[in-house]
């Protein structure tokens, strides 16, 4: 199940580097309690695969991106609550049915100035 589960979801080097930053962050500023519960909401995100509550962001221009703030997963994580998540997942899935995660981002970003460039899509 784990191989099939891999093909079908798939976090880039730039998300892994994103969640690594906010852990780090967490882990500075709100101490290691805190990180180690950010860090199992996040996976808790990334597990849910169907993301019910998952925005379409058109305005991307990027064909099929989504949304999914992490604060949607807080009461399915065991490990303690995180009191005020503020990030969100910026993913899309391809043809073949494998959902890709671009990046994890802070809900104040200005999403189109972080989108990667293989998710842009070419002008018309």
């Amino acid at each position: 199940m784990s191989e099939n589960r891999a093909r079908q979801f798939r976090v880039t080097g730039t998300a892994r580097r994103d969640i690594a930053g906010i852990l780090k962050r967490s882990l500075r500023d709100f101490g290691m309690d805190a990180a180690v519960r950010y860090r199992a909401l996040v996976r808790q995100a990334l597990r849910d695969h169907k993301w019910p509550g998952s925005t379409e962001r058109p305005e991307l221009m990027v064909d099929g991106a989504r949304t999914y703030h992490i604060s949607l997963s807080r009461n399915r994580v065991a490990d303690g609550r995180v009191r005020d998540p503020r990030h969100l997942v910026l993913y899309r899935q391809s043809p073949d049915g494998t959902v890709e995660v671009a990046r994890i981002l802070h809900d104040s970003c200005e999403l189109t100035h972080h989108i990667p460039a293989d998710y842009r899509r070419p002008p018309a």
